[in-house]
């Protein structure tokens, strides 16, 4: 499914974009946009696993479950 939008640019900007994207601004626009989509997740993943580390609480839990990883498991 595809939206329309109108957004306003300023003059260097639009013309950097006509320059730069040719006659498909919009396939332009929309990688763009994915590439921050993925960059933005991978800076709130980087945060939760910096979080995840700083939290002495969680990783003393983490070394408790760690001793019963082997529990029960044969060593074929």
């Amino acid at each position: 499914m595809a939206h329309r939008t109108t957004i306003t640019l300023d003059d260097e900007s639009y013309a950097f974009l006509n320059n730069i994207a040719g006659d498909n601004r919009s396939a332009y626009i929309n990688e763009l946009l994915k590439q921050e989509r993925k960059n933005h997740l991978r800076q709130a993943l980087l945060r939760a696993n910096q979080e995840e580390a700083e939290d002495s609480d969680y990783q003393q839990e983490l070394k408790e479950w760690e001793k019963t990883l082997s529990d029960g498991l044969s060593n074929d």
